[in-house]
């Protein structure tokens, strides 16, 4: 994400950004576990098949999104940081 865009937005749109990104990071790890769960239980009762590689492929899709999240949420706490009165 751009600063200008960042620099365009108040404090409380950006503290609501700051809630967002925390609480997709909850949702991100609650999905990531339940994905890891079935691709367990599939290798277990199924062996290695399509379920199996799907769910190992939607969970490196997810984990790389939140690296993205955690880059944007770093950017968005520095810019609240720079705001704030000293």
């Amino acid at each position: 994400m751009k600063n200008e865009y960042l620099t365009e937005l108040n404090e409380q749109e950006l503290i609501q950004k700051v809630k967002k990104i925390r609480a997709n990071k909850i949702i991100d790890a609650t999905i990531v576990g339940v994905t890891i769960g079935i691709a367990i239980y599939s290798a277990v009762k199924n062996g290695f098949g399509f379920s199996t590689f799907f769910s190992i492929l939607l969970v490196y899709l997810i984990i790389r999104n939140s690296k993205t999240n955690n880059i944007l949420e770093k950017e968005v706490e520095k810019e609240l940081n720079s705001r704030s009165p000293k």
